[in-house]
């Protein structure tokens, strides 16, 4: 063997590999092996050329033949890498699992000693550890993937993948990514302190964005991390997942406009667009990323949120919204995004699917489990609908759309005193958003305070958070016709019959505003007070964007559309990332809050009869 003829050949090697000519690579690494008998180095340098060529199998065969993969680390993780990539999950998982046989392995006990041109065993723990996560995440063994990637970034604290699977996937709740982030120990495992301050600093960036944004700040010794377009997307996701859209969408869009197609940024830019209504920008973003990008699920995605803002068009929004999922059926924004395509079309049971899978891929998400409540709503299912509503509350303490939701649920309970501190409880919150505040969002939450507060005999603040909502949105029709119950509690007919033709002119086949109309006109004539209103359901207006079926109202959060029904109560969806980012998501998104994560911010409202109660 010609010593200088094959280190000669080893440098070419690599330093194709370095150039990307895998080709070339490969064929010189190939006459390596076979000049020094297949030394480690050499072999290892022909799997990497293999595997650059997508020739997994090829490469796979190799390695088992030579049987290195007993002996180092880089072998097996290769191997099993090779059967992941052909999506032979099972074969790959069976090399990474411990073995107590001879000979022994386990990726917490490395065995082999340091050889030139290979990476040592240890350095390869925490790749080991990530690819096992990912087998299972694929595997949908969720627990264990999560214990693999905690696994690995004790092994290496720079292993951000395993992080980024974590956090972006939405795998833990806030509170247990905040303990991860203090098991990690930046201050002993770093060098000096700027290091572990750095490194503290864009992991915390990632975490749960429910913290107000005014909490974000930079360290002084990283000033200059203001320009970074991932500060600057983790700055926007805080934003969103607080309500605070505009904020976030002036973010997003001078990210955009520096990086078109950034990843991070990409499924909250789309949970936005679909929130503020911008259909035309999302179509033609959607486009390029399928011409750029065919082979990932977020192009298919942003086809379908297109689609999922049109009127009529939620057969194709199910079929791109469906392709992506196909693409990649671990996207949870997907399956969101999926299951709202399916909420509008009232086909509650495939949409309640959709949403469960979202919650197996997302478990540390709240969206999902409060659109299952929405779902169960529906379907008069008020014992299911609260409990998937406190697990999203549990996980979002202090969002609106949750609290708002348990609000409904116990007006329908007839519990009005713990629905109006729900209700307070969310107004407080949307309070903080100031001129962030989306009308037809809100305005549901201050029609149902005026209607608990009808229940609860507290007529004067039931009138003033009617005309409160009047003011948000002065084309509801059904805001008119609950203005006008609030007056007739009050002993004002005029104003109640004025209000009534204001509602009527707005949607003539409101049933209530008719029989209501109808009742009081009578007994103003001979100027009594009206004993009784019969109890009648609201039909659904045609006209305009809102519908009208009753008082009480849901709203929901960037992410989705879908209704419930509860006594004296109205619901509608927002639109969640994926953020979802989703991914965002969207995530969800926010999703959203996606999140990412993301349906079209529409109202739509449930069945309820208001009446005026025998007291009077």
């Amino acid at each position: 063997m010609n010593d200088a003829l094959l280190k000669k050949l080893r440098v070419q090697v690599q330093d194709y590999m370095k150039k990307s000519n895998h080709e070339t690579a490969l064929f010189w690494a190939d006459k390596a092996v076979t000049l020094s008998y297949s030394m480690p180095q050499d072999i290892y340098m022909l799997v990497q050329s293999m595997y650059n060529m997508n020739q997994f199998d090829r490469a796979a065969k190799l390695i088992e033949s030579q049987k290195y993969y007993e002996q180092y680390f880089i072998f097996r993780y290769l191997l099993a890498k090779c059967y992941y990539a052909s999506k032979n999950n099972k074969s790959a998982l069976a090399y990474l699992e411990d073995v107590t046989e001879t000979p022994t392995f386990s990726i917490s006990a490395p065995i082999s000693k340091n050889v030139e041109g290979i990476p040592n065993d240890e350095e390869m723990q925490a790749s080991m550890y990530l690819l096992k996560g990912d087998i299972y995440r694929a595997l949908e063994v969720k627990d264990s993937a999560s214990d693999c990637y905690r696994e690995a970034l004790k092994a290496d604290i720079y292993c951000f993948e395993a992080f980024s699977r974590l956090v972006d996937n939405h795998l833990m709740t806030a509170d247990e990514e905040h303990d991860l982030i203090g098991s990690l120990r930046f201050d002993v495992r770093c060098k000096d302190k700027e290091e572990a301050e750095m490194i503290r600093f864009m992991y915390s960036m990632r975490l749960k964005k429910y913290d107000k944004p005014d909490k974000f700040e930079l360290p002084e010794t990283l000033e200059t991390m203001h320009g970074n377009l991932d500060v600057a997307t983790s700055l926007a996701e805080r934003h969103y997942y607080n309500g605070e859209v505009k904020s976030s969408y002036q973010i997003t869009e001078h990210v955009m406009g520096i990086d078109p197609y950034h990843p991070l940024c990409l499924p909250l830019h789309i949970a936005l667009l679909v929130q503020l209504k911008k259909p035309n920008k999302l179509f033609y973003l959607a486009h390029k990323l399928v011409d750029m990008y065919p082979d990932l699920a977020i192009s298919w995605y942003a086809v379908g949120c297109f689609y999922l803002m049109q009127k009529g068009k939620q057969d194709l929004a199910r079929r791109y919204l469906e392709k992506a999922t196909l693409v990649d059926n671990l996207y949870g924004p997907a399956f969101l995004a999926y299951g709202h395509s399916f909420a509008n079309g009232n086909e509650h049971d495939q949409a309640m699917a959709a949403y469960f899978k979202a919650t197996s891929l997302m478990p540390g998400c709240h969206l999902p489990f409060l659109y299952i409540g929405l779902e169960y709503s529906v379907t008069n299912n008020p014992k299911l609908a609260e409990s998937f509503f406190r697990t999203a509350l549990e996980i979002s303490p202090k969002d609106p759309h949750v609290l708002h939701e348990l609000g409904v649920t116990c007006y329908g309970k007839e519990d009005y005193s713990k629905a109006l501190a729900f209700f307070n409880a969310a107004l407080s919150q949307v309070e903080h958003l100031g001129p962030e505040v989306t009308v037809n969002e809100w305005e549901p939450l201050l029609n149902n305070l005026g209607h608990v507060h009808r229940k609860l005999k507290d007529y004067d603040l039931s009138l003033k958070y009617h005309r409160k909502a009047l003011a948000l949105a002065p084309n509801s029709a059904q805001t008119y016709a609950a203005v006008a119950l609030a007056y007739c509690y009050v002993g004002d007919f005029k104003q109640a019959i004025e209000h009534l033709h204001r509602s009527l002119s707005l949607c003539h086949d409101n049933s209530f505003a008719n029989s209501l109309l109808e009742n009081v006109l009578e007994q103003y004539c001979k100027d009594e007070v009206p004993e009784l209103i019969p109890a009648t359901h609201i039909t659904p207006c045609t006209s305009g964007d809102i519908t009208a079926e009753t008082p009480i109202e849901k709203s929901h959060p960037a992410g989705g559309e879908g209704e419930s029904a509860t006594s004296s109560v109205k619901r509608g969806r927002g639109d969640a990332k994926s953020s979802a980012k989703v991914d965002g998501l969207s995530t969800s998104t926010p999703y959203h809050k996606i999140p990412m994560e993301f349906g079209d911010g529409s109202t739509r409202y449930s069945e309820e009869d208001m009446e005026l109660d025998d007291t009077l």
